[in-house]
């Protein structure tokens, strides 16, 4: 049984280690001149949720809190990773490994955006609402 255990725990940090070697691999692709357009766009919009210190769905929230940690960000890495030459996927992997992990701001900026909008329109509905009540 803990033997089991431990080969979990290894297969999950192993995995761990890969996705964050592929962030800033796509990171990096994001600014490669040899990476198509839509590429890096895909690329660089993952890359920068990916590093945002603030999720989109807060880890608070029982299980939804877990969803783009565990399913849209592999899933976008995925996509981009499709849409990257293998040849200069392959290099741009090997060069993340040289680097450390990259800071967001973008990142940041596009979370605390998307959620002030959010607020505003719930905001919004609120404000109809009861102007609109009796």
């Amino acid at each position: 049984m803990l033997q089991q255990i431990g080969k979990v725990m290894a297969s999950a940090r192993h995995w761990a280690h890969v996705i964050k070697r592929d962030v800033v691999a796509l990171w990096l692709a994001a600014g490669d001149s040899r990476v198509p357009l839509i590429a890096k766009l895909v690329a660089g919009t993952v890359a920068a949720y990916a590093l945002s210190p603030i999720d989109l769905i807060p880890d608070f929230i029982p299980v939804l809190g877990a969803v783009d940690d565990l399913v849209i960000v592999p899933l976008g890495i995925l996509l981009a990773i499709r849409l990257i030459p293998a040849g200069l996927m392959t290099e741009l992997r090997d060069l993340a490994l040289e680097r450390e992990r990259p800071q967001s701001p973008a990142g940041l900026l596009f979370v605390l955006t998307l959620w002030t909008m959010i607020a505003g329109g719930f905001g919004w509905l609120a404000w109809n609402h009861f102007a609109a009540a009796p």
